[in-house]
């Protein structure tokens, strides 16, 4: 399952943070670096679903 949010997170970063952790602190850091920069967001994104 982790092998399908990470290809999800590289689509739409998000998304990944969103099936891992829900709507919280971690998915709104996400939205904010996505937002300021794509490259930023799917960094992030990995880095949630590897550690959780």
């Amino acid at each position: 399952m982790d092998v399908i949010r990470i290809l999800l997170s590289i689509l739409i970063p998000p998304l990944g943070v969103f099936l891992q952790v829900g709507i919280g602190l971690q998915f709104w850091v996400n939205v904010l670096l996505t937002l300021l920069g794509y490259i930023p967001g799917v960094i992030h994104a990995v880095y949630i679903i590897v550690t959780r």
